[in-house]
């Protein structure tokens, strides 16, 4: 959760290294998931902190986030992924504002992590996790920490093993591994 400019600068730059771009700044054509990810961010910054201007920054960022989000095919809540996200592609990306998504965690187009009936019945998914195309998570589960969920996968019960792979309909352990290869290390 973002609650300090400090917070803001922090997320941003885990933003912009799990996206793997060295710039500073999103180039004018060609950075539109890295926008994205902006408006996120500083909507998510604006909705959190309290400041004299803060209404009509909020309000900016939550137009560039809903503008950007009906282009890109994402709908992602505020205050639900926290820092290092890498959204992959266009296209639809769904996540229910009442799930937690941890640090580093990359996702492809396709997948939505969603509840059942309550907010209480919404996914938890660890750190460094990585959810490939079309991958569903639904209702009141936990995913471990490296955890690779495979393509199209529909994930209905608890993984709170670490370094697992889970891919199939209902999902299920396919392989027990290290810690994948996409870990990010800050050098």
């Amino acid at each position: 959760m973002i609650l300090s400019k400090t917070d803001l600068k922090r997320f941003l730059d885990s933003d912009r290294k799990a996206l793997n771009i060295s710039r500073n700044k999103p180039r004018l054509f060609g950075d539109e998931i890295w926008r994205y990810q902006i408006a996120l961010r500083k909507f998510e910054y604006y909705t959190n902190v309290k400041c004299f201007w803060g209404w009509i920054l909020r309000t900016y960022w939550h137009l560039q986030h809903k503008i950007w989000g009906v282009r890109l095919g994402f709908t992602i809540p505020v205050n639900v992924v926290d820092e290092g996200l890498c959204l992959y592609h266009y296209g639809c990306v769904v996540i229910s504002k009442y799930a937690k998504v941890g640090k580093w965690c990359k996702i492809h187009a396709g997948v939505n992590i969603g509840q059942n009936w309550t907010a209480d019945e919404s996914p938890v998914i660890g750190d460094n996790c990585f959810l490939s195309p079309g991958a569903k998570l639904f209702g009141q589960i936990r995913i471990g920490n490296n955890v690779v969920v495979g393509a199209n996968a529909v994930v209905n019960r608890s993984f709170e093993s670490d370094n697992i792979t889970i891919a199939g309909v209902p999902a299920k352990i396919v392989k027990h591994s290290g810690s994948p290869s996409f870990e990010y290390k800050d050098s």
